[in-house]
């Protein structure tokens, strides 16, 4: 389908912030594909927004719009639409409650405030009536409009989660029941996860899968629909389960899920705790923990030894082992995990060491090589890895699979990888 995408916002025009939702958005939709037929920036201007959507619609057969979907009085999307279709605002009672349940611990001045975004043009369906932003679609002359929040962020989740996934199906004016899940891998190639959940596609018109690299991870979308709600909760519930079993234990989650986030309840559901000793990441996997709200109820914290001055006198790591084997070591992963756990009161210790390059490698541990050291009261285990990329990209990886090696440990899964 071609597609045209249309950002709003002062702030994008005045320079102000950088308009990266339609650099993503038509990243996102190519690799779909769709092809972009062109990208509008312009502010916040009613009747500009309004030919700018009508002209939008005379050439592609849908079109993205993200910002000036908020509460504030400069976000006028909204009543520019209403105007330039001839859609009068229309107050939604159910997306109300859902603004209200979500608004309870904001202040009294600021949930007035909430109640425009329930106020939307006629013929507007919610994108995902679970979500916490702002976001929803309308069909005018059979082409979709999807309206996505100008925060980054949400507007990628709901255009991964929602956007590309309605594109898949669309099927003219007809507005189809849609149900959708999105799975989170770490672990396993795109390609591999594609030849695992190859044999589903195809068999049922009303099936579709995606693909979508979000990286370190990779996302899969499973989008059903059917004439019916009926008809589109059970084809879900066909095949939910099907893509489960393949992807199997590389899959940590769903929706919303967070890598952290489920290491964190595991955690916290255990009454357990976990402290981090890192090098090559260089407190990343801390960094990452401390994302989740109520971490501090089993993250203790972490020690980031960059130096091995600063291994042997923290984590009281033996000069002899670096000596012998190198700070990139499965004996230093070891060493410090267990030293960790000494100095300590904590039931997991994590450890990173590794090269992330550019320089830095040798013929025997070339960049990309990271040793991670698990110390728990039962035994201390060592993982060696070998990831490719550019330096950051290394770190993230490290970073993410040491917590995933925790979460697996924490299920009693296999680790997956190479022990030595």
């Amino acid at each position: 389908m071609l597609g045209e995408i249309i950002a709003i916002g002062d702030e994008l025009t005045s320079g102000s912030v950088l308009n990266t939702t339609s650099y993503f958005a038509a990243g996102q939709l190519f690799a779909a594909g769709h092809e972009i037929l062109a990208m509008t920036t312009i502010g916040d201007a009613p009747d500009l927004i309004g030919r700018t959507l009508q002209r939008a619609l005379q050439r592609a057969d849908f079109v993205i719009v993200t910002g000036g979907l908020g509460p504030t009085t400069d976000d006028l999307t909204n009543a520019a639409v209403s105007s330039a279709l001839a859609r009068p605002a229309t107050f939604y009672p159910e997306i109300f409650k859902k603004i209200q349940a979500y608004g309870k611990s904001l202040p009294a001045g600021q949930q007035v405030s909430l109640e425009k975004l329930a106020w939307l043009p006629e013929g507007a369906h919610a994108l995902h009536t679970e979500a916490k932003m702002a976001g929803y679609f309308l069909v005018q002359d059979g082409k979709p409009i999807f309206f996505l929040p100008g925060v980054p962020q949400e507007m990628k989740d709901l255009l991964l989660e929602t956007v590309i996934t309605r594109l898949a199906v669309w099927d003219g004016e007809e507005v189809r029941q849609v149900r959708q899940k999105v799975y989170k891998v770490v672990g396993l190639a795109e390609s591999e996860i594609n030849r695992r959940l190859a044999h589903l596609e195809g068999r049922d018109p009303r099936v579709r899968l995606g693909y979508y690299p979000v990286f370190p991870e990779v996302h899969v979308s499973l989008t059903v629909t059917g004439v019916s709600s009926q008809e589109a909760e059970a084809a879900m519930h066909k095949y939910a389960g099907q893509v489960a079993g393949f992807l199997g234990d590389c899959c940590y989650g769903s929706g919303a899920d967070t890598l952290e986030g489920v290491v964190g309840r595991l955690l916290a559901g255990r009454g357990q705790t976990v402290a981090v000793a890192e090098s090559c990441t260089g407190g990343l996997i801390g960094h990452t923990l401390t994302k989740v709200a109520g971490s501090s109820a089993y993250f203790l914290g972490g020690v980031v030894a960059y130096s091995n001055g600063l291994k042997e006198r923290l984590l009281g790591v033996n000069r002899e082992i670096i000596l012998r084997s190198g700070a990139v070591s499965a004996e230093c992963a070891r060493a410090m995990a267990e030293g960790l756990r000494r100095v300590t009161p904590v039931d997991h210790a994590l450890a990173v060491t590794g090269i992330a390059g550019p320089a830095g490698g040798s013929e025997d541990k070339p960049v990309g090589t990271v040793y991670f050291g698990l110390a728990t009261p039962e035994k201390t285990q060592t993982f060696l890895f070998r990831f490719s990329g550019e330096r950051t990209q290394v770190q993230a990886l490290a970073s993410q699979t040491g917590l995933d090696l925790l979460r697996r440990h924490l299920l009693g899964l296999d680790n997956g990888c190479r022990t030595v």
